[in-house]
C-alpha cells in the first residue's frame, strides 16, 4: 500500500454505523397562519436533516391547495440510529406556482426536533406552524400494494355542474384514531370517476394486519377548501385482496345523515376496487446478493483553476502524509463502492487538461494514459495513477463534465438489453469549480437517468457551487434544455468543505446514502427482479 493511500485511508477512519430500524413519519398541521387575506395557503412541508451543521433536504410532502389544516398522505421513511442525535427540521411553504418549486414559494416558518423525540407522537409549534408528527416503526412489511379505484353514480353536490370527487383512505390505529393513508387526485365534473392507480406500502395501509379496519371517504372537491361530504364505507385489506385475480370488489358509499333522513335511501354511489396487486419490494441487498455488481468509475478535474500541482496552495498538491481533498474524497467513496465489485478494477478518467503526446485538451482521458484499458487495480491503483499523471499534464480548461457522463452512460446503456440486474454504474466526479457546459450536462443526465447509473459530484475547494444544486434536483425536477424531465433522480452533489471539520467518513455516508434506493428504483421500474443467490454461480465475496 502506498504511503499516500494509507494516509488517506487512515485519516478517514471509515466506519459502519448500523441502522437500528426504519421509521415512518406522517404529518398534519393545524391553524396555519394565513398571510394572504384574499386566499388560503397551498401548504407543503419540506423535511430536512442536519448533517455536520448543514441542513440537507430529505423529502417533501405533496401540496394541498387552499388549506389551513392539511393532513398529508406523503409518508417519510427514515433510518433510525440509536447512537446518533438525528435533528429534523420541518419547513412550511406556501406554494404559489404550478411547478411546486420552492424558488417562488413563500416561507411560512419551521419547527425543529430530533427523531428520538417524535416517538410515537409529538406536537411541535413555530410562529406560523403547528405540526403533529406520528411515528411508526417498520416491521418488515416492505411489500407494496397497487390499488385501482373507480366509482359510479355518486351524488351530485354541485348546482351548475357535476361533483368533483376524490377518495381518502384512513387506517384505524390501535388507539382508535384515524391516520390518513392515501388521498387520490380529484376527477373533475364526473359522477363516475376512475382514479389513477396508486401504490402504498402494506405497512402504511394496515401495519401488516389484513383485518385492520380502513375508513374510506369520498368528497366533492371545492376550490375554497370546504369540500362537500359524499359518503363513506369501511373495508379491510382482506376484502381488497378479492380483487387480486382481476375480479372487482365494491362497497356502497353511505352518507349516514341521508340514511337516517331519507326513507328509501340506498347509497350515495358505489365505490369499486378494480385491481389489487401485491408488489414484492426487493432491497438493495437482494440485488447485491443476487450478483449485481457496482461498476465504480472516477473522473477528476484537471483544470487550471486547481493551481499548479507543484505549489503547496494547489488543490492537486501531493504531500507525502497529508492527503489533499481530491484524495480524501476519492478514498472515502471508493472504499465503500469497492466492496460491491468483484474484480476491484476501476476506470479512472480526467478532464480539462492538455495531455501528451500532442497536448490537446481532453475531457475524458484515461488517467493511466491507456485508452484501451483505463482500469486501475483497486482504489490504491487509482491513487497511484493520479499521482503519476500529474507531472505529465498541463492543467487547462474549461470544466466540461458532459463527455464523461456520456461515456459511462454508453456503458450503462448496454445493460438495458440484458433484462437482468447484473451491473449498476456509479460515476464519481471530483471538481473544483462550477461546470461550463451546464446545458450539455443537463441533457446528459436526463439521458443517463434511463440507464442503471448514478452520478455523485463532490465539489473540491472553496468555489461557489450554488449553481450545481440544480443538478441534484432537490428544488424541482431537473430537465434537459428541451424540457425533458429526468426519469429518475440520479445525481447527488455535496461540497467537500461541508465535511472538512467532521469525520471525513461522513462524506461517503452522505453521498452514497441515496444509491441503494436509486439501484432499487431503477430495477423495480423495469420490472427486473434480483436473482436468488442459488442462481448466481460466482464465488464473489460479498461486503468487506
Amino acid at each position: 500500500m502506498s504511503d499516500i493511500y494509507e494516509s488517506a485511508a487512515n485519516s478517514l477512519g471509515l466506519f459502519n454505523s448500523p441502522c437500528l430500524t426504519k421509521v415512518e413519519l406522517r404529518l398534519t398541521c393545524k391553524g396555519i397562519s394565513d398571510r394572504d387575506a384574499l386566499s388560503k395557503p397551498d401548504p407543503c412541508i419540506v423535511l430536512k436533516m442536519q448533517s455536520h451543521g448543514q441542513w440537507m433536504e430529505v423529502d417533501r410532502t405533496e401540496v394541498i391547495r387552499s388549506c389551513v389544516n392539511p393532513s398529508y398522505s406523503k409518508v417519510f421513511t427514515l433510518d433510525f440510529y440509536f447512537e446518533e442525535v438525528q435533528r429534523l427540521r420541518f419547513e412550511l411553504y406556501d406554494i404559489n406556482n404550478s411547478h411546486n418549486g420552492l424558488k417562488e414559494a413563500d416561507f411560512l416558518g419551521s419547527v425543529e426536533c430530533t427523531l428520538g423525540q417524535v416517538s410515537p407522537k409529538i406536537e411541535v409549534k413555530g410562529v406560523y406552524i403547528r405540526c403533529f408528527i406520528m411515528t411508526e416503526e417498520l416491521t418488515g412489511n416492505d411489500d407494496y400494494i397497487e390499488l385501482s379505484f373507480s366509482a359510479r353514480k355518486l351524488d351530485d353536490k354541485d348546482f351548475f355542474s357535476k361533483s368533483d370527487p376524490f377518495l381518502e383512505i384512513y387506517r384505524l390505529n390501535d388507539d382508535a384514531t384515524l391516520q390518513l393513508v392515501y388521498r387520490t387526485e380529484t376527477v373533475m365534473n364526473n359522477l363516475n370517476p376512475v382514479w389513477k392507480t396508486f401504490k402504498v406500502s402494506l405497512n402504511s395501509l394496515c401495519s401488516g394486519d389484513h383485518e385492520r379496519k380502513l375508513q374510506c371517504t369520498v368528497w366533492d372537491w371545492d376550490s375554497n377548501g370546504k369540500h362537500d361530504y359524499i359518503g363513506e364505507f369501511e373495508a379491510t385489506f382482506k376484502e381488497m385482496r378479492g380483487a387480486i385475480d382481476g375480479r372487482q370488489v365494491q362497497w356502497p358509499c353511505i352518507n349516514p345523515k341521508y340514511k337516517v333522513k331519507k326513507k328509501n335511501y340506498k347509497n350515495s354511489g358505489i365505490v369499486i376496487l378494480n385491481q389489487c396487486k401485491i408488489i414484492k419490494m426487493h432491497s438493495f441487498l437482494d440485488y447485491i446478493m443476487g450478483g449485481c455488481q457496482i461498476q465504480f468509475t472516477v473522473a477528476i478535474d484537471f483544470t487550471a483553476s486547481n493551481g499548479d500541482p507543484r505549489n503547496s496552495c494547489s488543490l492537486h498538491y501531493i504531500h507525502p502524509f497529508q492527503p489533499n481533498e481530491y484524495l480524501k474524497a476519492l478514498v472515502a467513496v471508493g472504499e465503500i463502492c469497492q466492496d460491491y465489485d468483484s474484480d476491484k478494477m476501476f476506470p479512472a478518467f480526467g478532464f480539462g487538461a492538455r495531455i501528451p503526446p500532442d497536448y490537446k485538451v481532453s475531457h475524458d482521458f484515461a488517467v493511466n494514459f491507456n485508452e484501451d484499458n483505463p482500469e486501475c487495480a483497486g482504489i490504491q491503483g487509482v491513487v497511484e495513477a493520479y499521482q503519476a499523471c500529474l507531472p505529465k499534464l498541463q492543467l487547462y480548461g474549461p470544466t466540461n463534465i458532459a463527455p464523461i457522463i456520456q461515456k459511462v452512460a454508453n456503458s450503462a446503456s448496454q445493460e438495458v438489453h440484458t433484462k437482468e440486474a447484473m451491473q449498476y454504474f456509479i460515476l464519481l466526479i471530483l471538481t473544483d469549480g462550477v461546470i461550463t457546459d451546464m446545458a450539455d450536462t443537463r441533457e446528459a443526465i436526463v439521458q443517463a437517468s434511463h440507464f442503471p447509473m448514478s452520478v455523485i459530484i463532490v465539489g473540491i475547494g472553496n468555489a461557489d457551487f450554488s449553481d450545481m444544486q440544480m443538478l441534484d434536483g432537490d428544488d424541482g425536477i431537473l430537465r434537459s434544455p428541451k424540457g425533458e424531465p429526468v426519469l429518475r433522480d440520479i445525481v447527488q452533489f455535496v461540497p467537500f468543505r461541508n465535511f472538512k471539520h467532521a469525520s471525513p467518513a461522513a462524506l461517503a455516508k452522505s453521498v452514497l446514502a441515496e444509491v441503494p434506493n436509486q439501484v432499487v428504483d431503477y430495477y423495480n421500474s423495469k420490472g427486473i427482479k434480483p436473482k436468488v443467490p442459488s442462481e448466481y454461480q460466482s464465488s464473489r465475496p460479498f461486503g468487506p
